[in-house]
């Protein structure tokens, strides 16, 4: 069996009414692919319509250390993403992050 040095996790939150996010999928999701080593993220998918959406975010999250903290993330968000699924992305995300320091605490214990 090969091992992996990398995981998969996954976070959603309540799409915005309104938005073809919410026509289409009903929630705003993300799995995040990171690396347990280094914790950054080196691939991610989300719940967006839009391929050009894809690949922006992409850039704004791949190659990110979560050891570093959320916020500056967050603020990447908010400064660079102008939609009505804006906070919707942020929880989704949070949630995604949150799981993933869960389970590598676990295992480090």
């Amino acid at each position: 069996m090969q091992i992996l040095n990398t995981v998969i996790v996954t976070g959603y939150a309540k799409a915005p009414q309104g938005t073809s996010m919410y026509e289409m999928y009903k929630h705003a999701g993300i799995v995040l692919e990171v690396d347990l080593t280094e914790h950054k993220i080196v691939n991610a998918e989300f719940t967006f319509i839009t391929e050009l959406t894809q690949n922006f975010f992409r850039k704004l999250l791949i190659g990110y250390c979560l050891a570093d903290g959320i916020e500056p993330l967050i603020e990447r968000i908010q400064n660079y993403y102008f939609a009505p699924s804006q906070q919707a992305i942020i929880v989704a995300l949070q949630a995604a992050i949150q799981r993933y320091w869960d389970n590598v605490n676990q295992k480090i214990t």
